[in-house]
Order: C-alpha cells, then sequence, then structure tokens
C-alpha cells in the first residue's frame, strides 16, 4: 500500500467501470479508517438511492452510513469540524463543482476519497472524473469481467434504450464489458453462465 502523507491532506479516486469493485473498495478504505477511530463522513449523490437512500451500499451489499447531497457544494456546508476522512461515491453525479470541492477538503487536511465511473456508457471520459483524476494523489483503477468472453472489462454496457448520460441502475440495466465487446448502443442483456456454481 501507499506511504500517506503526514499533516497534509491528500485525494484518492477510486475509478472503473459498473461492477468493478469500486463502492466495495472505498467502503473497505473507510471501515479501516473508522477502525482506526478517525472522525468519518460520507456523501454521496441523493439521485443514487438504488439500494438505500442514506448510506452508500456495493452490489455485494456492503453498506456504510452517507449523507445524500444534491449538490457538491454541501459537503463543505455540512462538513463537521473534527472530521479527518471525506468518503464520496458515484463523484461524477456531483458535477464540476467536485473537483474545487475535493480540493478544499484536502486543503483543509483532510483525507478525501472518491468512486465513481471513469467512462460513460458510449465509452467516453466521464466528466468530471478526468478532472478529479489529474489533481488526485492517488488513483486505483479498478477492472471487472467482461461478460460476454471473461477478459478485464473497463466499460459499462448499458442495456436498455435511453440515450441520457445519466440513468442510474444496476444489474439488468448495465454489463460490465471489455474494449472489445463495448457497442455505444443499448444491447439485450448476456445470458448468465455458471449458475450451477450457487444453486448447489
Amino acid at each position: 500500500m501507499h506511504q500517506f502523507p503526514k499533516d497534509i491532506g491528500w485525494i484518492e479516486v477510486i475509478c472503473g467501470s459498473m461492477f468493478s469493485g469500486k463502492t466495495e473498495e472505498l467502503i473497505r478504505r473507510l471501515k479501516r479508517v473508522l477502525y482506526a477511530k478517525q472522525k468519518v463522513q460520507v456523501f454521496k449523490p441523493n439521485i443514487d438511492n438504488r439500494y438505500d437512500e442514506l448510506a452508500v451500499v456495493s452490489h455485494s451489499q456492503l453498506k456504510i452510513v452517507a449523507t445524500p447531497v444534491v449538490r457538491a457544494e454541501e459537503i463543505l456546508a455540512q462538513l463537521r469540524p473534527d472530521t479527518e476522512v471525506v468518503g464520496i461515491d458515484e463523484v461524477q453525479f456531483l458535477g464540476p463543482e467536485v473537483v474545487a470541492v475535493c480540493e478544499a477538503l484536502a486543503a483543509q487536511g483532510c483525507r478525501v476519497i472518491c468512486a465513481g465511473l471513469d467512462q460513460d456508457y458510449l465509452g467516453k471520459p466521464f466528466e468530471p472524473m478526468p478532472q478529479l483524476l489529474a489533481v488526485a494523489e492517488y488513483v486505483t483503477k479498478e477492472l471487472a469481467i467482461c461478460v460476454v468472453c471473461g477478459n478485464p472489462a473497463n466499460r459499462s454496457q448499458r442495456l436498455s434504450n435511453s440515450s441520457e448520460r445519466v440513468v442510474v441502475g444496476a444489474a439488468g440495466a448495465y454489463e460490465a464489458r471489455c474494449r472489445k465487446c463495448h457497442v455505444s448502443q443499448p444491447v439485450e442483456a448476456t445470458p448468465p453462465q455458471n449458475l450451477e456454481l450457487f444453486s448447489r
């Protein structure tokens, strides 16, 4: 693991496609911080209510209590004076302002851990993630497994007909694909494989 700085704040970004384990890694890091008895606040965009209104929840159902926000600036307004670590999930949904907010938190001495998609459903960079990656001290790129061919997957294949850039969804709405198997238009879901592993 990294040698973390002392007496300054910094930004960590966990990025990747859907189903790559971004949120799971965010929760893992935050729980380690809680075990160390550091003061933590966790935030998420209020549009992400797939699993819980007041918690960040991974696809594998790991969870941690979070405060939903509409705008990135609300994070600064709700920050407690003794907070040492700030976690932000689905950071790509908070718009370009989140970059300045993360920079301000780090400047105040906070460790900021963000997780989010680095590409949209078309495989294009998902702003503001490129800008956040550029200013972060630490970047972790998570990969999923392509449901079509089994190769490392870094793209999110949309399965609905919507052409909106932001469509919040999970299994049934998206699947992980590699660059070879990803297509820019929505497709039907890939039939599940190896179900016998879970039926014994």
